[in-house]
């Protein structure tokens, strides 16, 4: 039942079915995307040469971009991560949300765990496309973006609800920027930033699972605290993003051909600005569709 206060906030019993199972459908589709994006880009010789032609592109430029990338992901590390989620921690405590915190502290370590569960346990084989590499093993998802992407959703769980459209926008370009950073240096092809943000999605899918269940119908959900235009935003952004990296990613199928490091300039800037728009996209829309849960998840009252 409904109560309204004052002319615009309504406040309503939270329902659990619904929520549930949105969220169950959304982790198993990103489950299913990870999966996708190793079966392609990591196991497929044509995938591999992508990759490599992406990354072969970040030559182009790279002296106007190493400060910055080497400042963004300097401050990525084990002990920053521990801050962050200290801070995330005392966020959530300051707010009375106990199950919160725990929660959101399990799922920053989930998902960094997962990362590099899957980092050391999958294969890429050698399909001599990227001989440079051979050695390096498999890269495939990043763990430098997982922190960075993991960070960000726990901050814009734990915020009060009229931080979380900033937060998630803010966060969104950081998480981007964090990405983007691991593919200008050479030390992650694309597709290892794309999955390390959707196995940041899944894992986060699942922490709001709990939290939901955990939850029940005692919680109450206020309608003011959705943030539809931050959803919106960075919806739409994700949508020309991942429209620009595919026609990239096609044009770039259509010439490349292996080695990746003799394509012409063209082709490897073409390859570069699509898989950061890749990049970018995906990471959007992940932040969007965990930020347009959180008021379902992270409820106005708990009960």
């Amino acid at each position: 039942m409904a109560t309204t206060v004052g002319e615009r906030t309504k406040i309503r019993e939270a329902g659990v079915t619904l929520p549930a199972a949105w969220l169950v459908l959304l982790g198993l589709v990103e489950a299913v995307s990870v999966a996708g994006l190793w079966w392609f880009f990591v196991r497929g010789a044509r995938g591999q040469l992508l990759d490599t032609v992406a990354l072969e592109g970040n030559a182009i430029g790279q002296d106007r971009v190493d400060g910055l990338a080497n400042t963004v992901l300097n401050a990525i590390s084990v002990a920053s991560l521990a801050v962050a989620m200290v801070v995330a921690g005392v966020i959530a405590l300051a707010r009375g949300r106990v199950l919160l915190t725990l929660v959101v502290t399990a799922f920053v370590a989930t998902a960094n765990l997962v990362t590099q569960v899957l980092k050391h346990g999958l294969d890429r084989p050698d399909l001599g496309v990227d001989l440079e590499r051979v050695y390096a093993g498999n890269s495939f998802p990043s763990g430098h973006a997982t922190v960075a992407m993991s960070v960000v959703i726990a901050l814009v769980l734990v915020v009060p609800p009229r931080l979380r459209g900033v937060t998630a926008v803010v966060g969104a370009l950081y998480a981007t920027t964090a990405g983007v950073a691991t593919m200008s240096l050479g030390w992650h092809r694309p597709s290892d930033v794309a999955g390390a943000v959707l196995v940041v999605g899944g894992c986060a899918a699942l922490a709001g699972l709990l939290l939901v269940l955990a939850q029940g119908r005692d919680a109450r959900v206020k309608t003011d605290d959705a943030r539809p235009l931050a959803v919106a935003l960075l919806m739409i952004a994700s949508a020309v993003l991942l429209a620009a990296a595919a026609v990239a990613l096609w044009w770039v199928d259509r010439v490349a051909t292996p080695p990746a490091d003799e394509l012409g300039r063209r082709t490897l800037l073409t390859a570069y600005v699509g898989a950061a728009a890749g990049i970018a996209g995906i990471t959007s829309a992940v932040t969007a569709l965990t930020l347009a849960a959180t008021h379902r998840v992270v409820p106005w009252r708990t009960g």
